[in-house]
């Protein structure tokens, strides 16, 4: 059995619902709960839900969640974000990091932060993927999203839509592929262009033919199976997905509007290039759910069956 460093995100968020839902099922691996007991034990009374807290080092029974406890700042109400409880959730990151780091767990798995409140602290914050890259001096990370029928690897991720092009260098690329082939052992990639119609031979925009193209037959010619950019707007037609085993995106929304739309509840967030894996449910805090039992484990099944 895994030992796992479960980080549970924004305390008034679904990650605490998620963790209570999941210890009413048989435990296919030994999550360790980094978080505040008394935040567990408190929704778990508002969802009408019996508990039991046991410490990190016992493997919990069903009903029962193994605790690595980090106080809270203030208290925790369930859907109402508090900014003074930010410092909390970034040590509750820093623990799993560490103990990933040490050999302590054999992997990470992270339930939804909330970005904005975590700005609003004062604190530079684009998403676990980039807090992961810097903490572990990861010089490249590729995100990674998956359901049993789509992949799609991100050459950019969190970046304002004004920003994108300019990140689209051929060292990120490069980077980014040789990332990606790695770790899923020489796939067959769709590469997507940046512009509409992959630039329409340069009327639409010239990234593909000045930065792209050339960057992807470079690869080609290092080995790697990928295709020279293609229009997005037709890229993942079932046919596309039949064929290729991962769909390279240029920027965020750009694949996993895609992606989300055909896989909602089922998919999950990989971070390529750690010295660790780590795997995340591919979705939001939901604080609207919060301490309302309405949410679905669909996604966080996806990320336990995948460690």
């Amino acid at each position: 059995m895994k030992k796992i460093a479960f980080t549970l995100g924004e305390p008034a968020g679904i990650g605490i619902d998620i963790a209570i839902l999941n210890a009413k099922q048989k435990q296919k691996h030994h999550l360790v709960h980094i978080t505040d007991e008394l935040v567990l034990l408190e929704r778990a009374k508002k969802l009408g839900v019996d508990i039991k807290i046991v410490d990190e080092n016992t493997v919990p029974n069903k009903n029962e969640i193994s605790v690595l406890s980090v106080k809270v700042r203030e208290k925790v109400i369930a859907g109402k974000l508090n900014v003074k409880n930010v410092p909390f959730v970034l040590k509750t990151l820093d623990i799993a990091i560490k103990g990933c780091l040490d050999g302590k767990y054999d992997a990470m798995l992270t339930a939804p932060i909330h970005k904005g409140i975590i700005n609003q602290a004062g604190f530079f914050f684009t998403g676990h993927t980039e807090y992961l890259a810097q903490k572990t001096k990861t010089e490249k990370t590729v995100m990674l999203l998956v359901c049993d029928t789509l992949k799609v690897a991100l050459v950019t991720t969190h970046l304002p839509i004004s920003k994108v092009a300019k990140n689209i260098t051929k060292i990120n690329l490069v980077n980014t592929i040789r990332i990606l082939d790695k770790a899923l052992k020489k796939p067959k990639i769709m590469a997507l262009g940046l512009n509409p119609h992959a630039g329409e031979d340069g009327s639409l925009g010239l990234e593909e033919i000045d930065i792209i193209n050339p960057t992807l037959e470079l690869m080609r010619f290092e080995g790697t199976d990928i295709t020279n950019a293609t229009p997005a707007d037709t890229a993942f037609s079932e046919i596309n997905r039949n064929k290729y085993d991962v769909f390279l995106a240029m920027y965020h929304d750009q694949g996993l509007a895609v992606l989300k739309t055909l896989c909602f509840e089922k998919a999950i967030n990989i971070t390529l290039g750690l010295p660790f894996v780590r795997v995340s449910v591919d979705h939001g805090t939901a604080l609207d759910l919060a301490g309302t039992g309405k949410i679905s484990l669909g996604s966080f099944q996806t990320a336990i069956d995948y460690l």
